[in-house]
């Protein structure tokens, strides 16, 4: 029998990346979602549809979803506004209860994405071992929803993967990100890009790496707690959009010093890949 998995957030910048690459694997994909009608070109890379929004579900919640074997839940509303209080006021509860209905109605295997904002303001290079002290309210409802399956798996076992996902970029992403900002600029046929001064470090994956890297760990059915999800290679944000423009033979300049630096983000910060190497290689 096929391996079944159940994703969240299917049509979403990531979900939709690791949609296509599940299919790729030969997996029975299960979507949950909550508007079949936007789908569009996902239809033939899943097997079956739910759609069902986790803020009204039933205590039967895990056999009405196909009783996966393992569930890569990216859901998560409210984005890209990671200052909202949504986060921890109205989505954390939800998501808690989804997750735990979950696991009480059978499930043995949970793969969940967490965010690089969970350490906050700390500066360097980051490990899973860092104490995490998050800054905004996305990062504090992600933290603590991190939490609280730690103890739930104290009273359930289950396999737990909670992977930081540190800045994804790719097609598809929102409009309010660095690379969609610099793409529509640049396709606008605008001069200059008007940035920071550009020489804060961060560590950047393409989405595709990202996807792959899910689904491996996904098929693994591990229980290794948490995973920075990183390139380990921390690399400036002008070099980085210099990069960008180049590899799409772009015209644009970067307009460096035009904004100043964010106060809510550290200077220097990227991802330890210790542990993300011995997982993959394992």
């Amino acid at each position: 029998m096929r391996k079944r998995i159940l994703l969240t957030g299917a049509n979403g910048f990531v979900g939709r990346y690791v949609t296509k690459r599940l299919k790729k694997e030969g997996i029975e994909v299960f979507a949950l979602v909550r508007d079949k009608n936007k789908l569009h070109d996902l239809n033939s890379y899943v097997d079956k549809f739910f759609e069902i929004d986790i803020d009204n579900i039933s205590d039967n919640i895990f056999d009405e979803l196909g009783k996966p074997d393992v569930m890569i839940h990216l859901a998560w509303g409210g984005l890209p506004n990671y200052q909202s209080l949504h986060h921890y006021e109205e989505e954390l509860p939800q998501q808690y209860s989804f997750l735990k209905a979950m696991v009480l109605g059978g499930l043995k295997s949970m793969v969940i994405s967490g965010t690089c904002f969970e350490y906050g303001m700390q500066d360097g290079c980051l490990s899973e071992d860092n104490i995490t002290n998050p800054q905004n309210p996305y990062g504090f409802a992600k933290d603590t929803l991190h939490r609280q399956l730690i103890f739930l798996n104290k009273e359930i076992q289950f396999n737990l993967a909670w992977c930081r996902l540190f800045y994804i970029w790719g097609e598809g992403q929102s409009e309010q990100s660095l690379y969609m900002q610099l793409r529509a600029a640049a396709e606008r046929g605008d001069v200059e890009f008007n940035m920071s001064l550009g020489e804060q470090l961060r560590d950047f994956l393409p989405v595709e790496e990202v996807a792959d890297i899910l689904v491996n760990i996904a098929m693994k059915n591990m229980s290794v707690s948490t995973i920075n999800i990183a390139s380990g290679k921390p690399i400036s944000v002008k070099d980085i959009v210099g990069e960008w423009i180049g590899s799409n033979n772009w015209t644009i300049k970067q307009n460096l010093g035009h904004y100043p630096y964010s106060p809510f983000e550290p200077m220097e910060f990227w991802g330890d890949t210790k542990n993300l190497k011995k997982i993959i290689e394992s």
